[in-house]
Protein backbone atom coordinates (compact mmCIF):
# COMPACT_ATOMS: atom_id res chain seq x y z
CA UNK A 1 0.00 0.00 0.00
CA UNK A 2 0.82 3.36 -0.99
CA UNK A 3 0.58 6.13 1.39
CA UNK A 4 0.52 9.96 0.03
CA UNK A 5 1.23 13.08 1.89
CA UNK A 6 -0.18 15.71 -0.27
CA UNK A 7 0.45 19.75 1.36
CA UNK A 8 -2.39 21.80 0.36
CA UNK A 9 -4.99 19.21 -0.10
CA UNK A 10 -7.63 21.43 0.09
CA UNK A 11 -6.97 23.54 -2.64
CA UNK A 12 -7.94 22.88 -6.34
CA UNK A 13 -5.39 20.57 -7.57
CA UNK A 14 -5.00 18.53 -4.02
CA UNK A 15 -8.89 17.90 -4.05
CA UNK A 16 -8.54 16.12 -7.12
CA UNK A 17 -4.93 14.85 -6.88
CA UNK A 18 -6.80 13.08 -3.69
CA UNK A 19 -9.23 12.38 -5.46
CA UNK A 20 -6.99 10.50 -8.36
CA UNK A 21 -4.60 8.66 -5.64
CA UNK A 22 -7.53 7.19 -3.89
CA UNK A 23 -8.83 5.64 -7.45
CA UNK A 24 -5.34 3.95 -7.09
CA UNK A 25 -5.84 2.40 -3.68
CA UNK A 26 -3.54 4.88 -2.20
CA UNK A 27 -3.68 6.04 1.51
CA UNK A 28 -3.68 9.40 1.54
CA UNK A 29 -3.21 12.09 3.95
CA UNK A 30 -3.76 15.50 3.55
CA UNK A 31 -2.25 18.85 5.15
CA UNK A 32 -4.26 22.09 5.77
CA UNK A 33 -2.39 25.22 7.80
CA UNK A 34 -5.49 26.25 9.63
CA UNK A 35 -8.35 23.13 9.81
CA UNK A 36 -11.98 24.75 8.76
CA UNK A 37 -15.24 23.47 7.61
CA UNK A 38 -14.59 26.04 4.93
CA UNK A 39 -11.31 25.45 3.60
CA UNK A 40 -12.54 21.68 3.36
CA UNK A 41 -15.44 21.84 1.21
CA UNK A 42 -13.40 20.72 -2.02
CA UNK A 43 -13.04 17.29 -0.45
CA UNK A 44 -16.84 17.77 0.73
CA UNK A 45 -17.45 18.38 -2.95
CA UNK A 46 -16.00 15.48 -4.38
CA UNK A 47 -17.48 12.98 -1.65
CA UNK A 48 -13.85 12.02 -0.39
CA UNK A 49 -13.62 13.94 2.86
CA UNK A 50 -14.37 11.01 5.16
CA UNK A 51 -11.50 9.02 2.95
CA UNK A 52 -8.64 11.70 3.43
CA UNK A 53 -6.84 11.70 6.94
CA UNK A 54 -6.34 15.84 7.30
CA UNK A 55 -3.87 17.25 9.54
CA UNK A 56 -2.80 20.65 10.36
CA UNK A 57 0.65 21.55 9.27
CA UNK A 58 2.35 24.37 9.80
CA UNK A 59 5.57 23.51 6.64
CA UNK A 60 7.74 26.15 8.28
CA UNK A 61 8.17 23.84 11.49
CA UNK A 62 10.77 20.54 9.91
CA UNK A 63 10.01 18.59 13.26
CA UNK A 64 6.16 18.75 12.69
CA UNK A 65 6.75 17.30 8.84
CA UNK A 66 9.32 14.57 10.59
CA UNK A 67 6.53 13.79 12.77
CA UNK A 68 4.15 13.28 10.05
CA UNK A 69 6.36 11.24 8.00
CA UNK A 70 7.15 8.75 10.32
CA UNK A 71 3.83 8.50 12.00
CA UNK A 72 2.14 7.84 8.68
CA UNK A 73 4.87 6.21 7.20
CA UNK A 74 4.35 8.41 3.79
CA UNK A 75 5.97 7.45 0.79
CA UNK A 76 4.83 9.95 -1.76
CA UNK A 77 5.13 13.62 -0.83
CA UNK A 78 2.92 15.92 -3.56
CA UNK A 79 3.65 19.91 -2.20
CA UNK A 80 1.00 21.85 -3.32
CA UNK A 81 1.08 23.84 -0.98
CA UNK A 82 2.30 27.75 -1.48
CA UNK A 83 1.18 31.02 -1.00
CA UNK A 84 -0.08 31.30 -4.64
CA UNK A 85 -1.55 34.71 -5.91
CA UNK A 86 0.81 36.61 -8.29
CA UNK A 87 -0.96 39.82 -7.34
CA UNK A 88 -0.60 39.33 -3.73
CA UNK A 89 2.60 38.87 -3.76
CA UNK A 90 3.40 42.19 -4.81
CA UNK A 91 1.38 43.35 -1.82
CA UNK A 92 3.13 40.58 0.74
CA UNK A 93 6.17 39.90 -0.74
CA UNK A 94 8.05 38.76 2.26
CA UNK A 95 5.98 36.15 3.06
CA UNK A 96 5.44 35.18 -0.35
CA UNK A 97 9.43 34.31 -0.51
CA UNK A 98 9.49 32.74 2.80
CA UNK A 99 7.12 30.35 2.92
CA UNK A 100 7.27 29.25 -0.59
CA UNK A 101 10.81 28.34 -0.17
CA UNK A 102 11.03 27.60 3.86
CA UNK A 103 8.06 25.52 3.21
CA UNK A 104 9.89 23.23 0.32
CA UNK A 105 13.65 23.43 2.14
CA UNK A 106 11.93 21.63 5.13
CA UNK A 107 10.05 18.72 3.06
CA UNK A 108 13.50 18.40 1.39
CA UNK A 109 15.36 18.13 4.54
CA UNK A 110 12.99 16.06 6.33
CA UNK A 111 12.87 13.32 3.43
CA UNK A 112 16.99 13.24 3.86
CA UNK A 113 16.35 13.20 7.72
CA UNK A 114 13.42 10.44 7.73
CA UNK A 115 13.97 8.31 4.30
CA UNK A 116 15.95 8.62 1.30
CA UNK A 117 13.79 6.69 -0.56
CA UNK A 118 10.70 8.97 0.13
CA UNK A 119 9.19 10.75 -3.38
CA UNK A 120 8.33 14.43 -3.72
CA UNK A 121 6.93 15.99 -6.50
CA UNK A 122 7.29 20.06 -6.23
CA UNK A 123 4.60 22.65 -7.78
CA UNK A 124 6.21 24.70 -9.81
CA UNK A 125 5.28 27.56 -11.99
CA UNK A 126 5.29 29.02 -15.74
CA UNK A 127 5.62 32.08 -13.79
CA UNK A 128 9.18 31.14 -13.09
CA UNK A 129 10.61 31.48 -16.78
CA UNK A 130 9.03 35.64 -17.04
CA UNK A 131 9.37 38.04 -19.88
CA UNK A 132 11.03 35.24 -22.81
CA UNK A 133 10.61 36.19 -26.53
CA UNK A 134 11.23 32.48 -27.49
CA UNK A 135 7.58 30.22 -27.67
CA UNK A 136 6.84 27.93 -26.80
CA UNK A 137 8.42 27.44 -23.31
CA UNK A 138 10.57 24.34 -22.83
CA UNK A 139 12.37 22.73 -19.63
CA UNK A 140 15.54 23.86 -21.24
CA UNK A 141 13.84 27.98 -21.29
CA UNK A 142 16.36 30.19 -18.81
CA UNK A 143 14.35 30.57 -15.97
CA UNK A 144 13.53 34.88 -15.55
CA UNK A 145 11.13 35.69 -12.86
CA UNK A 146 9.76 38.99 -12.95
CA UNK A 147 7.22 38.88 -10.04
CA UNK A 148 8.27 38.32 -6.16
CA UNK A 149 5.88 34.71 -6.80
CA UNK A 150 7.85 34.16 -9.53
CA UNK A 151 11.28 34.32 -7.57
CA UNK A 152 9.74 32.38 -5.16
CA UNK A 153 8.92 29.66 -7.02
CA UNK A 154 12.29 29.66 -9.01
CA UNK A 155 14.02 29.32 -5.50
CA UNK A 156 11.94 26.41 -4.95
CA UNK A 157 12.28 24.70 -7.77
CA UNK A 158 16.57 24.97 -7.57
CA UNK A 159 16.16 23.47 -4.42
CA UNK A 160 14.68 20.53 -5.29
CA UNK A 161 17.19 20.16 -8.15
CA UNK A 162 19.73 21.11 -5.87
CA UNK A 163 18.67 18.13 -3.25
CA UNK A 164 18.50 15.66 -6.32
CA UNK A 165 21.89 15.94 -7.31
CA UNK A 166 23.40 16.46 -4.01
CA UNK A 167 21.47 13.23 -2.17
CA UNK A 168 20.43 11.17 -4.93
CA UNK A 169 16.79 11.94 -3.97
CA UNK A 170 13.63 11.41 -5.95
CA UNK A 171 12.07 14.36 -6.21
CA UNK A 172 10.88 16.03 -9.27
CA UNK A 173 9.08 19.23 -10.63
CA UNK A 174 6.01 19.87 -12.51
CA UNK A 175 5.75 23.04 -13.97
CA UNK A 176 2.13 23.71 -14.43
CA UNK A 177 0.75 26.38 -16.91
CA UNK A 178 -2.75 28.24 -16.17
CA UNK A 179 -5.59 25.25 -15.19
CA UNK A 180 -8.67 25.82 -14.11
CA UNK A 181 -11.72 23.84 -12.65
CA UNK A 182 -15.21 24.38 -10.95
CA UNK A 183 -12.59 23.88 -8.08
CA UNK A 184 -10.71 26.84 -8.54
CA UNK A 185 -10.39 29.48 -5.53
CA UNK A 186 -13.49 32.60 -6.51
CA UNK A 187 -10.13 34.98 -6.44
CA UNK A 188 -8.70 33.42 -9.43
CA UNK A 189 -9.27 35.23 -12.69
CA UNK A 190 -11.56 32.25 -14.78
CA UNK A 191 -13.74 32.03 -11.66
CA UNK A 192 -14.05 35.78 -11.21
CA UNK A 193 -14.91 36.42 -14.66
CA UNK A 194 -17.96 33.56 -14.52
CA UNK A 195 -19.36 34.72 -11.08
CA UNK A 196 -19.42 37.54 -12.47
CA UNK A 197 -20.88 37.08 -15.57
CA UNK A 198 -23.94 35.17 -12.95
CA UNK A 199 -23.94 38.03 -10.90
CA UNK A 200 -24.58 40.13 -13.75
CA UNK A 201 -27.19 37.73 -15.18
CA UNK A 202 -28.97 37.31 -12.55
CA UNK A 203 -28.53 39.46 -9.75
CA UNK A 204 -27.83 43.25 -9.58
CA UNK A 205 -24.19 43.57 -10.36
CA UNK A 206 -24.01 46.13 -13.55
CA UNK A 207 -20.33 46.05 -14.29
CA UNK A 208 -17.09 43.75 -14.30
CA UNK A 209 -14.01 45.25 -13.14
CA UNK A 210 -10.88 43.76 -14.74
CA UNK A 211 -7.02 45.00 -14.52
CA UNK A 212 -5.28 44.07 -18.10
CA UNK A 213 -6.66 41.77 -19.95
CA UNK A 214 -4.74 42.23 -23.35
CA UNK A 215 -2.54 39.09 -22.04
CA UNK A 216 -2.49 35.84 -23.15
CA UNK A 217 -2.53 32.95 -20.96
CA UNK A 218 -1.92 28.39 -21.74
CA UNK A 219 -4.95 27.29 -19.82
CA UNK A 220 -5.83 23.69 -19.23
CA UNK A 221 -8.48 21.69 -17.17
CA UNK A 222 -7.26 20.77 -13.61
CA UNK A 223 -8.40 17.10 -13.16
CA UNK A 224 -6.28 15.98 -16.19
CA UNK A 225 -3.36 17.87 -15.19
CA UNK A 226 -2.89 16.44 -11.71
CA UNK A 227 -2.62 12.48 -13.24
CA UNK A 228 0.77 13.69 -15.10
CA UNK A 229 2.02 14.76 -11.30
CA UNK A 230 1.16 11.30 -10.40
CA UNK A 231 3.13 9.98 -13.78
CA UNK A 232 6.12 11.72 -12.66
CA UNK A 233 6.31 10.19 -9.27
CA UNK A 234 5.62 6.36 -10.93
CA UNK A 235 8.97 7.04 -13.55
CA UNK A 236 12.24 4.99 -13.07
CA UNK A 237 13.90 8.50 -12.87
CA UNK A 238 12.63 12.20 -11.76
CA UNK A 239 12.82 14.90 -13.52
CA UNK A 240 11.16 17.81 -14.03
CA UNK A 241 8.03 18.21 -16.73
CA UNK A 242 6.54 21.52 -18.23
CA UNK A 243 2.20 20.53 -18.07
CA UNK A 244 0.50 22.96 -20.76
CA UNK A 245 -2.26 23.12 -23.19
CA UNK A 246 0.45 24.12 -26.15
CA UNK A 247 -1.57 27.16 -27.10
CA UNK A 248 -1.74 30.51 -25.62
CA UNK A 249 -5.34 32.81 -24.95
CA UNK A 250 -6.00 36.37 -24.65
CA UNK A 251 -8.07 37.34 -21.39
CA UNK A 252 -10.15 39.60 -23.84
CA UNK A 253 -10.98 36.47 -25.69
CA UNK A 254 -12.32 34.77 -22.17
CA UNK A 255 -14.30 37.57 -21.72
CA UNK A 256 -16.41 38.06 -24.52
CA UNK A 257 -16.65 34.06 -25.19
CA UNK A 258 -18.38 34.08 -21.37
CA UNK A 259 -20.38 37.18 -22.14
CA UNK A 260 -21.62 35.75 -25.24
CA UNK A 261 -22.90 32.91 -22.97
CA UNK A 262 -24.94 35.03 -20.68
CA UNK A 263 -25.70 37.89 -23.79
CA UNK A 264 -23.81 39.92 -21.96
CA UNK A 265 -22.70 43.77 -23.99
CA UNK A 266 -18.83 44.69 -24.11
CA UNK A 267 -20.04 47.93 -22.24
CA UNK A 268 -20.82 46.17 -19.09
CA UNK A 269 -17.10 45.33 -18.74
CA UNK A 270 -14.92 48.23 -16.96
CA UNK A 271 -10.91 48.07 -17.26
CA UNK A 272 -9.10 49.04 -13.85
CA UNK A 273 -5.34 50.20 -14.56
CA UNK A 274 -5.60 50.19 -10.25
CA UNK A 275 -5.81 46.43 -10.97
CA UNK A 276 -2.54 46.18 -13.49
CA UNK A 277 0.16 44.61 -12.03
CA UNK A 278 3.80 46.63 -11.46
CA UNK A 279 5.56 43.96 -14.38
CA UNK A 280 3.27 41.86 -16.49
CA UNK A 281 3.96 38.78 -19.06
CA UNK A 282 2.38 39.73 -22.16
CA UNK A 283 2.21 36.07 -24.12
CA UNK A 284 3.65 32.85 -22.88
CA UNK A 285 2.39 29.01 -23.52
CA UNK A 286 4.21 25.67 -23.09
CA UNK A 287 5.21 22.59 -24.84
CA UNK A 288 5.13 19.08 -22.99
CA UNK A 289 6.73 16.93 -25.49
CA UNK A 290 8.88 15.94 -22.73
CA UNK A 291 5.88 14.70 -20.46
CA UNK A 292 4.15 13.16 -23.85
CA UNK A 293 7.99 11.47 -24.69
CA UNK A 294 8.50 10.21 -21.32
CA UNK A 295 5.83 10.00 -19.08
CA UNK A 296 3.15 9.53 -21.56
CA UNK A 297 1.14 12.59 -20.74
CA UNK A 298 -1.17 14.37 -23.75
CA UNK A 299 -3.32 16.89 -23.47
CA UNK A 300 -5.88 18.11 -26.27
CA UNK A 301 -9.10 19.55 -24.88
CA UNK A 302 -9.56 22.85 -26.02
CA UNK A 303 -10.43 25.03 -23.21
CA UNK A 304 -13.34 26.54 -24.52
CA UNK A 305 -14.89 23.36 -24.16
CA UNK A 306 -13.05 23.86 -20.65
CA UNK A 307 -15.00 26.79 -19.72
CA UNK A 308 -18.51 25.42 -20.93
CA UNK A 309 -17.75 22.52 -18.40
CA UNK A 310 -16.87 24.79 -15.78
CA UNK A 311 -19.79 26.71 -16.62
CA UNK A 312 -22.50 24.80 -16.20
CA UNK A 313 -21.03 23.32 -13.10
CA UNK A 314 -21.46 27.37 -11.82
CA UNK A 315 -24.90 27.18 -13.11
CA UNK A 316 -26.12 23.81 -11.19
CA UNK A 317 -24.42 24.98 -7.79
CA UNK A 318 -26.10 28.36 -8.51
CA UNK A 319 -29.60 27.60 -8.87
CA UNK A 320 -29.62 24.92 -6.17
CA UNK A 321 -28.47 27.63 -4.19
CA UNK A 322 -31.42 30.15 -5.36
CA UNK A 323 -34.07 26.97 -4.58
Amino acid sequence: MKNALITGVTGQDGAYLAEFLLKKGYNVTGTTRKHSVNKLSKLAYLKILDRVNILECDLLSIEKIVDILNDNKITEIYNLSSQSSVGLSYKNPVATLQFNTISVLNLLEAIRIVNLEIKLYQASSSEMYGLFDKLPITESTPLNPISPYGVSKASAHWLVSCYRESYDMFVCSGILFNHESFLRANGFFIKKIIKGAIAMRYKNQQFLKVGNIDVKRDFGFAPDYVEAMYLMMQHNKPGDYIISSGVSISLREIIMYVFKKFNLGKDRLLIDEDLYRPSEIMNIYGSSAKANEIINWSYDKDFFNVLDVILAEELEIFFREQG
